[in-house]
């Protein structure tokens, strides 16, 4: 499921944008480049208020006036009428988002990845969003200030969690209520035993309260919220939307994939011998930017560098499409039958190259397991990164074309390879990789 923050005043902000800067010509041309534009625009005409609206809390003074005129004014009444019903006002966000959801699916194409659903803030009911408040309000979780709705997480032993609004001033939700809805009514769909949120780190805090919400609710809201894991991941540094310093993805996609297809061309034999190039430079492409981005761990931040991910040197997902590649080229030069590499002895591997391979093939399935258990893509990949790296310095040991041993240890050589080949094809697969055979 691919839940979107379809939702909110920033939605309404957004609106007020298109209103100002809107222009219908650039948006059927690129409708989401020029919403990015938009939103970026009045993210800046936003600013001014938004640091006198911070300024004020911190202050301690009442921020009811300053919500209540300007642009974050103009966005919360837009916010509200769609609440509210107004179809005009829903009308146009239908549009943008039917429009954003196709170009996600689009992109998340490319990648191999397919959502069963795209759903939304949207979906939330109200009925839902008033039961859980009616059940907060019951075990004097809540507290009313000035009209807003809140929790203060200090008097229920979160401390670290401080003060958070589930509903504003003029009556409308926020995320955090909105989220809660979402747990319950999910849960009421799917009977999830487990319910993974895959979400930024710096929405830590934000999950940690809602787990903590549904916790403090008691009896099926409090199973429900032990059911719940938050997986964060960092972010790429150096970009940021509301500032407009950042590159789409389908961009990216296109610059690494035509980086990679200047490489390819570099050997004119090997390109001949490919299919449809530009199709391999475009996997070649897609699995540069992945691999980059499973290298180090979920939380860590990277920068973006598309010479260090389209490289060859180093542990790369060019790199590792070659050594993939490699091991295809092999098989089909010594164009053994199934049925004759299963009749491989193995016993004739002396070599201590060949005992090194076989030892890290067997480590395969503790791997996996213990990647189920820390959901830590990396650890997949920096597995496979030491099984080419123990190949590469195999091949003139282990030679297979034109080797003088005897066909037995050619066969059982090749079998070891082939091993090899698999499961570097099934742990590719596994990670959301597409394989090459050439390139």
């Amino acid at each position: 499921m691919n839940y979107l923050g379809d939702w909110g005043r920033q939605y309404g902000l957004l609106v007020v944008g298109w209103k100002k800067y809107g222009d219908q010509k650039a948006f059927d041309t690129d409708p989401i480049a020029h919403l990015f534009d938009i939103y970026v625009k009045i993210s800046a005409d936003f600013k001014p208020e938004e640091d006198e609206f911070k300024a004020a809390g911190k202050r301690g003074e009442d921020t009811a006036i300053l919500e209540s005129r300007g642009l974050l004014g103009e966005a919360k009444t837009y916010f509200k009428r769609m609440e509210d019903g107004d179809e005009e006002a829903l009308a146009l966000w239908r549009k943008f988002r039917e429009l954003s959801v196709a170009k996600y699916k689009t992109t998340y194409a490319r990648l191999n990845i397919h959502f069963t659903n795209y759903s939304g803030e949207f979906t939330v009911k109200r009925e839902t969003m008033e039961m859980a408040e009616r059940i907060l309000l019951e075990k004097g979780i809540t507290e009313q200030d000035n009209g807003t709705v809140l929790i203060d997480f200090k008097k229920h032993g979160a401390k670290k969690l401080d003060v958070a609004l589930i509903r504003n001033r003029n009556g409308t939700s926020n995320y955090l209520l909105r989220d809660i809805g979402a747990a319950v009514q999910r849960q009421q769909t799917y009977n999830m035993d487990k319910m993974i949120y895959v979400v930024m780190s710096e929405q830590e805090v934000h999950l940690q309260r809602l787990f903590k919400i549904l916790d403090l609710m008691g009896g099926e809201y409090a199973t429900l919220a032990r059911k719940m894991q938050h997986v964060t991941f960092g972010k790429v540094m150096g970009m940021s939307t509301r500032r407009g310093n950042v590159k789409f993805l389908d961009d990216i996609l296109n610059d690494v994939g035509e980086a990679m297809h200047d490489v390819m061309r570099r050997n004119e034999n090997k390109y001949q011998q490919v299919d449809d190039p530009e199709k391999v430079a475009d996997i070649l492409g897609i699995s540069a930017v992945m691999v980059q981005d499973m290298s180090g761990k979920r939380i860590n931040n990277y920068p973006f560098n598309i010479e260090r991910m389209t490289s060859f040197e180093g542990d790369t997902g060019p790199y590792l499409q070659y050594a993939h590649a490699r091991l295809c080229s092999i098989q089909r030069k010594v164009a053994l039958t199934h049925d004759q590499l299963l009749q491989a002895d193995f016993s004739l591997l002396n070599e201590a190259h060949a005992i090194d391979l076989v030892r890290l093939l067997a480590q395969y399935p503790d791997v996996v397991g213990h990647t189920f258990k820390t959901l830590e893509p990396t650890t997949i990949l920096t597995y496979l990164f030491r099984l080419t790296h123990q190949l590469s310095s195999s091949y003139d040991v282990l030679r297979v074309v034109g080797a003088s041993e005897g066909v037995a240890t050619t066969i059982a050589r090749a079998a070891l390879y082939e091993a090899a080949r698999q499961t570097i094809h099934c742990r590719m697969i596994l990670l959301g990789l597409n394989p090459v055979e050439r390139m």
